[in-house]
Order: structure tokens, then sequence, then C-alpha cells
């Protein structure tokens, strides 16, 4: 990946020479140079036997970071000097000895050491010399520590080496590399994030200073095809299009509300960032191992300064080639079998399970029981402009304009029992014959033998794109030299389209078996050959299409007053409007038993399945039987066409301290921020027994105090404790003034909204000790506890649909209205809580003897437990909460030097829920996994860089399955390795 821009290279990017306000009293120089760190960004690391004694000046006013080193070292034995983004300090010398070839004693190493770093290619130093300025990855890593060290709440950063440094498809997989956060994959790729245990919904996402929500959807249903929900899907950038990424664990008030888990903020690259002109031309080749095709991704930047004013614009487009197949069902329900519909093989104890069984003692059966194959061409575009006006550090205007698209074009084949005779329902009463059959102990078939079932395979054809926008004008100017005033305006739009064709055959009256269920490999085999186009005919047809459209409009300004020294009165207010709109569209005609249907095209699937079967030719059939491919209004499935309007309003109040407490220096925050919010939603709900268009309004207000404060109990000694109330609002499909409904033959389900829903408000605390070895490594232990007065979960009540109230002409044909369905709308419950453990830890193995003492480590571990109550038939029972692993962690070993490095990485997480479950099961989860990653690079020439990537190294398969103690199988699949190789050139 391409480095694109660099916290070291921003250092040096000024025009004019960029001034600080300094107010530092004399001291040891130790400490006078950690306040320097703080006010200046750069880079500091330690030696005590360098420092031991000396003394600072005191340096009061404004000025460069230059001058300001002088002043504090002015008088002592000791000299500093800020290469790149880093200080480094040398022993006075007396002239005459003294030459351009002294070596700098680096802080951090033995006295009488050379200080050896990473090369740039081709930067220069602050002040225009050829001094090598460090942006290795080691040193991006360095850097984010340090930025870590001086924030005063808990904060992690990524710099743009380090994001550019592993082979990260997407910003979900680079930030996976953070502590307590852990990522959500489908297809091949990192899709969704959460954050020390709360999911996505819980997680505020920000994008150049403004919050943002983009959707996309997965080829599988049980991943939740269609995300039209709060969860920010970082699927849809790549990650070269960013040079910062901030994850702000602990909350402010001068923070806009709405992440009860975290705020993430991504950042852009801007003309300022870079000594002139600067272009980057970065391109790939990527493959996987089930495809075997090679696709591109390319990377380009230009950005160049003239005087005051800057333009940069940036590119990145990849396509990639992806399949996903393996084994999966359509969930676990329990079943009764009519006394015909067991054969006389079976014995009479598990006849007695199958037959007339009442409650616990009824079997459990898959649905379907499918082979399923889920081909995917990704192609991914992302587009930066940033037009930057910066006379001086006292003055910065930005506009920033960025556009995002992401296609998947899908195609799909499944086979499984699922025809009219099928065993999909939760009865089986028709021709099917069961020969044999096995149990667990959970009375779950894992094995079993049918005659006479009615078999289908679909085929679909899909393709959904996510079109995004936005523009973000940042700005700050002091007024005067203690008032400035910083504001924000801007705009974003997500788009998100999607539209299927599929076909369904049926071969009809077959025999087939499946085993090995609740196992890592569930099979099935066929007493016909499913590859035999002439055992099938059509029947039927389904073509969908879903939209959703969010949209933001955000406002806010600043008034920072400098009250004296090391004090800050912060007031500010903002104005916050959303929207969210969307809608689903089906037709699905049948042909079954249709007279005169014509025998469609088919083709046989053989490619990344378990098992070639015949699958409809979806455009030659639909064109065959004139069948249309669009679908309009008429054809909205109720239920599924909802808007909401959200509007806040918000202010805040802000006392910034950073001061002495003897020889312990304090940072702290301490605000309160006020909201209110007034919600609209309409759409087709339920009125007693008619679906009717309605108007839902809501509002709801509140204060959010916040803390925040850090104790440098020394050098190398942080201390941090937070404490806060702040709210996430609810899930929009909750708020949703309207009905869904998935009824099929067996049943199915209905979903309601609840606009009332009061959002989620959490009374936080959270502390951590942190020890900082330079720039060399760092350790850091902390404990976090959130406590949610109430929070929102699910009722779900097995009823007869005409129990419900909704209309019977909305039933299947065929269907008698009293079929159980199951009916499920959320609540706030009783509230939760989640409580855990983050201990994260870097280390440069320079201690040891050469060559390894370019080796480095780094890596976290996040322990996290919360659960809340679900309710089944009435019936609360605790689960851990949705996207919850107990255990997560990330590790990487690194070999890195100018000239050429290695990285290998480790991402586990432990297994998580996924939702409720349905159908009786308690719970549905996805079991935890082990993702393997690496990375290699070579710089040719100082100008000229390969690398090579490669991407699930293992294979590692994605697990899903019902109910959390009896673990059924729902889905069990693999995406494949992906390796990528290619090269990147600056200039």
């Amino acid at each position: 990946m391409a480095c694109i821009a660099t916290p070291a290279t921003a250092q040096s990017a000024q025009s004019a020479p960029r001034q600080f306000t300094f107010d530092v009293p004399a001291q040891s120089l130790g400490d006078a140079l950690l306040a320097f760190s703080r006010r200046t960004g750069l880079q500091l690391a330690s030696s005590p036997a360098l420092l031991k004694g000396a003394r600072s000046q005191r340096v009061r006013g404004r000025m460069t970071a230059e001058a300001a080193l002088e002043r504090l070292t002015a008088g002592s034995a000791l000299d500093g000097r800020i290469v790149g983004g880093t200080v480094t300090v040398v022993r006075r010398m007396p002239y005459a000895t003294a030459g351009a070839n002294t070596p700098a004693v680096a802080f951090g190493s033995a006295e009488t050491q050379t200080a050896t770093v990473p090369v740039s290619l081709g930067e220069r130093s602050t002040d225009g010399s050829t001094d090598i300025v460090v942006t290795g990855y080691r040193e991006s890593i360095a850097k984010a520590q340090q930025l870590k060290k001086a924030a005063t709440g808990s904060q992690d950063v990524i710099l743009a080496q380090d994001i550019a440094a592993f082979p990260d498809q997407n910003l979900a997989e680079a930030l996976q590399r953070i502590p307590g956060v852990a990522i959500t994959r489908d297809s091949g790729e990192g899709r969704q994030i959460s954050l020390r245990g709360l999911g996505a919904d819980f997680t505020r996402t920000q994008l150049n200073g403004m919050e943002v929500l983009t959707n996309t959807s997965s080829g599988l249903d049980s991943r939740s095809s269609v995300s039209r929900s709060r969860s920010f899907d970082y699927s849809i950038f790549a990650s070269e299009l960013f040079n910062k990424v901030v994850v702000e664990k602990s909350y402010a008030a001068e923070q806009d509300e709405g992440g009860i888990g975290g705020t993430v903020g991504l950042h852009t690259a801007k003309p300022f960032d870079f000594n002139g002109l600067t272009v980057v031309a970065s391109a790939k080749g990527q493959s996987n191992q089930y495809t075997k095709t090679v696709t591109p991704r390319l990377v380009g930047l230009i950005s160049d300064r003239w005087g005051d004013f800057g333009v940069l614009a940036s590119v990145a487009y990849s396509t990639a080639d992806t399949v996903e197949f393996g084994y999966r069902n359509w969930n676990w329900s329990q079943l009764n079998f009519g006394a015909a519909n067991v054969g006389p093989g079976v014995s009479a104890a598990d006849r007695a399970v199958l037959v007339g069984a009442t409650g616990a003692n009824r079997a459990w059966n898959s649905r379907a029981q499918t082979y399923a194959t889920f081909f995917n061409k990704r192609e991914r575009l992302g587009l930066t402009t940033a037009l930057q006006y910066h006379p001086n550090d006292r003055t910065d205007l930005t506009l920033d304009v960025l556009y995002g698209r992401l296609t998947n074009d899908r195609r799909s084949g499944v086979i499984g029992a699922a025809g009219t005779n099928g065993v999909a329902a939760n009865n089986v009463t028709g021709t099917q014959v069961l020969t044999g059959v096995s149990f667990d102990e959970y009375n779950d078939i894992v094995g079993a033998a049918f005659d006479h079932v009615d078999m289908r395979t679909e085929s679909k054809v899909t393709r959904d794109q996510t079109t995004f926008w936005q523009a973000a004008l940042n700005g700050h100017t002091d007024l005067t030299s203690n008032l400035t005033v910083n504001f924000l305006g801007g705009w974003s739009r997500s788009t998100f389209n999607s539209h299927y064709a599929q076909v369904y055959l049926e071969a009809v009256d077959k025999s087939y078996a499946f085993s090995g269920l609740n196992t890592g490999s569930p099979r099935t085999s066929y007493g016909f050959d499913i590859a035999d186009a002439s055992q099938w005919d059509l029947q039927g047809l389904e073509t969908r299409a879903d939209r959703i459209r969010s949209e933001f409009y955000n406002s806010k300004a600043e008034l920072a007053w400098t009250v004296g020294s090391g004090s800050t009165i912060k007031a500010g207010g903002g104005f916050k409007r959303f929207t969210n709109g969307g809608w689903q569209r089906k037709v699905a005609p049948s042909y079954e038993g249709k007279p005169g249907v014509p025998d469609v095209p088919t083709s046989v699937l053989s490619d990344s399945s378990l098992a070639p079967y015949v699958i409809g030719d979806v455009a030659g059939t639909y064109a065959l039987l004139g069948q249309s491919l669009t679908v309009d209004e008429r054809n909205t499935v109720a239920g599924t066409a909802y808007d909401l309007i959200e509007q806040t309003y918000g202010a805040y109040l802000q006392y910034d301290l950073e001061t002495q407490l003897g020889s312990v220096g304090l940072r702290a925050n301490l605000g309160v921020r006020y909201y209110h919010t007034d919600l609209g939603s309409s759409g087709t709900a339920l009125v007693g027994s008619a679906l009717v268009p309605v108007n839902v309004t809501n509002r709801y207000d509140g204060f959010l105090p916040a803390a925040n404060l850090a104790f440098d109990l020394s050098r190398s000694l942080v201390f941090r404790i937070s404490g806060n109330r702040n709210l996430s609002r609810p899930a929009l499909s909750d708020m949703r003034a309207a009905g869904t409904l998935n009824l099929a033959s067996f049943g199915g389900t209905i979903a309601a909204g609840n606009p009332n829903l009061a959002p989620f408000i959490a009374d936080s605390v959270e502390g951590s000790l942190e020890y900082y070895d330079g720039k060399r490594g760092s350790l850091a232990i902390g404990a976090f506890y959130k406590h949610m007065d109430s929070y929102i979960t699910s009722e779900t009540r097995l009823v007869a649909y005409n129990s419900t109230g909704y209309p019977s002409s909305l039933l299947p044909v065929g269907v008698d209205p009293s079929v159980l369905v199951n009916y499920t709308r959320p609540i706030n419950g009783p509230g939760a809580s989640i409580k855990g453990i983050e201990i994260a830890a870097k280390r440069d193995f320079d201690f040891l003897p050469a060559p390894f003492d370019r080796l480095g480590l780094l890596g976290n571990v996040t322990l996290a437990e919360g659960s809340t109550d679900v309710f089944y038939s009435g019936v609360a029972v605790r689960l851990p909460l949705p996207t919850l692993s107990k255990f997560s962690s990330n590790a990487t070993l690194y070999y890195d030097t100018d000239r050429w490095g290695v990285r290998g990485s480790v991402a586990t997480r432990s297994r998580y829920r996924w939702g409720d479950g349905g159908n009786g099961n308690i719970g549905e989860y996805i079991k935890g996994t082990t993702n393997l990653d690496a990375s290699a690079y070579v710089n040719v020439t100082r100008q000229f860089k390969l690398s090579l990537d490669v991407i699930n190294i293992t294979d590692e398969p994605i697990v899903q399955y019902a109910d959390g103690t009896a673990k059924r199988v729902m889905t069990n699949t693999v995406s494949g390795r992906t390796v990528a190789f290619g090269g990147t050139m600056r200039f």
C-alpha cells in the first residue's frame, strides 16, 4: 500500500515556520522537554543518564518549536535538535572538535551510541536541510504512541505509514489492530467493527470532523443481507485514502454525543501535510486462491502548495474477485412428523421424538440443508480533494470533498431440500419419508436419510452499489492571543441500491441424506444426478430491489478562551440533521404445476462448490418467459418503507487544565453537554386489523457530564481516569413506524418497530496505567465499566398469524391463517452493563545483537463481559451483548529497516452473539476466529518500493450457529487466501 502521508512530513510541511504558545517554567530539563512535547506534538524519548542534573530555562510566549527548544536548553551542557518529527539531544562540544559528522546522541540510547533510524524516501527536515526524516513503520508506531501518551482521555491512533504497512483491504481491517477493536467479515473482507465489546451501532464514526453513515450488504441473508442500521460499513473505503485514524474511547463534553462504545475519527490528507509538490503512485495485482484471476489495486496522490494555499487530490481504485462457499441452512426449528412420514426403519424410540412429541421432547431439525456458493466482483473507488488556506499557525481553513463508491456484482447458487415437499418447514406432512435418523444429546437431527422429497436449486444475480459524498469545511483562527474560534460545516449523503433476480428449479420425488451437522464438515449426498438438467423443472422466480438513503447536515462552532497559564475555557454549540429513508420491493411469480411452462436454459455450477449441480440461467429464463426484471412501488413489501428524521441541538461548556501538582503533571478536561433531539418516524404500521400510513413523533433531551484526568507521575508513567455519561440512539429499524413481514409456508416472522423507544444512556468509568520507555516501547493496562439504565432488547413470541391483526391477504397462497409465526418487536428492557480489561504493549528489540535489533513486537489483549435480557415467549433469558467477544487480541511481529522489512499479524476473537436466534433457539452466534496476515517490502531505490501482502493465510472459515448451548450449525463457509504484489513510486 502506498504511504500517502505521514505525521513526520506533516511536521515539516509549513510554508512559514509553525508557531506555538509556550509557558514552561524553569525546571529539570527532562520535565521541561515533556511539556515541550505535549505542546508541539514532537516525539521524545529520554535517557536518564544524559539528562541527569540538567536544568531548563523558562520559555514563555509565541514562537517556533526550534526557538523554544533553543531557549529551553540554553546554558546547559546539552543541545537540542529537531529532525523530522523527532527531538534528539547531543552534548555541546568545543567548536574545534565538533564536526559535521559528529553523531547525535538520541534519547533512549546509550550516550555513546549513534542514533539509527529508518530512512524516508526523499524527505527533508523542518529547516529545509537534508537531514533524514523518520517516516518508517517503526517510527509511525512510535509517533502514534507519543500522541496517545500526550492525550488527556483514552485514545489510540493509527498513522498513515501504519495503515499502509499492513495488507489491509479496507479501513475495518486496519482498525482491528487497535486494542479493544474486533471486526466482522464478509466475502473475504472486514466489514464492521465492535469497540470494547459494544457493536457497531454503539460506535460513532466521524469523517474529517463530522458524523457520517454508510450502508452496504452481504450476500448471505443470515448476515443481514441489507444493513439498514447505524452500523458504519468500513468496507466502503480503501485504507489508503486516510493518513490518520483516531479512536477515542473516553468521552469529553466537547465531543458530539452518540457513541457509548467510542468515536472513530477518520482524517484524509491535506496539502500542508507535505513539503511542496508531492506525487505518489502505487499499483498492485491481487488474486484469490479460489478465483485465480488477477485484479488491480491502484492508488495515486498529487499535492502542491503556493504560498498560503494548497491543493491535494487522491484516488484509490480496486477490483477484487472473491468467492465464499460451503454449507448453510435456513436456521433450526422444532418439528413434528406425520405418522406416515416416518419409515419402518426408524426405531420406536426415535419415532417417539418425531411424531406427536411436545415441548422439549420434540426433535430439532435444520431447514433445507443446502450447499451454497457466492461469487462476487467487488469494485471500490475513492476520491478525495482538499483545498487549504494556511497563512500561519494562527489560521487554517480547509475544504475537504470525498467521494466513495462500492459496487458488488454477485452470482450465487444454492441446492437444498426446499421444494414443495421439502424439509424446510416446522412440520413434515407431505410425501416425504424419513428412512434413517441420528440425534445428538439436544434432540438435534445431525444425520438423516429421506425418500420422496422435492429438491430445489436457486440461481441469483445481484448488483448493489453504495455511493457516498461528503463536503466538510473546517477552520480555526486566533481572534486574539488568548481567544480562538473553531468551526465546522458539512454535508454527507450515502445511497445504497440493490437489485436481484432469482430462478428456482425443482426436482420432484427424490432421495437424499445428510450427515456431520454440528461438526466441522457437514455433507449431503443425493440419490440422483443433481448435475443432470433433465431432472429439473422451473418452480418460480423472484425479483427484489432495496434502497437506503442517509443524509447528514452538520454545523458547530466553539470559542476557546485561555484564561491563564494552562487554563482554557471552551464553549460551543451545534446543530445536526439526519434523515434516513428506504424500502424493499419484491415480486415472486410461481410456475409450479402450471401447464405449458417451457424448459428454461440452465448451467452446471461446479467451481468453488461442495458438489456440482444444475442452476437456472437467470437472464435467459427471464427473457424466455417475458418476465420483467424491474419492480415498482406496487411491489413494496409491507412494513419496509419508512422514513426517519432526527434533529439534534447541542451545547457544551468545558474547562481544560494543564498544570503541575508538585512533581506530578496534570492534564484534565471537565465539562457538561446538553442535547435535545426531535424524532419523526413515518411508515406503514398496524392499527387494529389494517395496515395504514402513520407518523409518530418523539423527543428527548438531557445533560451529559464528563471528566478526564491524566497524571504524569514521571517522565515515563501516566495514570488516567475518566468518568462520563453518554448515549447511543436506537437502531434505525427499531424506530420504524412499520412492520416487516417475512412469511413462508412454515409461518415465518413478523418484526415491528417502536418509534417511542428511549435512547441507550450509559454511565462509564475507566482508568489506565501506562508506561512509556521512550520510543522503544510501552505497556498499558486499563479497565473500563459501562452501565446502561435501560437496554433496548427484543421480545419474541410464537403466536398464530391471525392473532397479530395483520391481514390474511399478505400470506402466501394456500397458507392457513392460523400458521404459527415468530412475532418480534424492540422494547426498553432492563439495564445492561459491560466491563473489561485492556492490555497493550509495544517493544523494539534494540537490546539484541545485530541483526536481531531490528525486530519488534506490537500486541494487545481485551477481556470483556456484558449481558442483557432477551425475551422468549415472555420469559427473560440473560444473553451476552450482541457482537461482544469475551476475548480478543492482536499481535504483530515485525522486522523493519531502512531498506526492507517483513511483518506477520494475527487477529483473534472468541465467539460472539449475532442475533436473538428465533424459532425457539436461544441466541445466534458466530464462532471465534483467528486470522493470519503477512506483509513484506523492499526499497529498490529511494523512490521505488516493492511489496507483497498475503491475507487470510490459513483460509479461516466463518461458522455461524443457532443456540449458545446446542450450537446448531447454520453456516460453515470459506473465502480463500488473497495475495497482492506491486510497487509504489514517490516523487
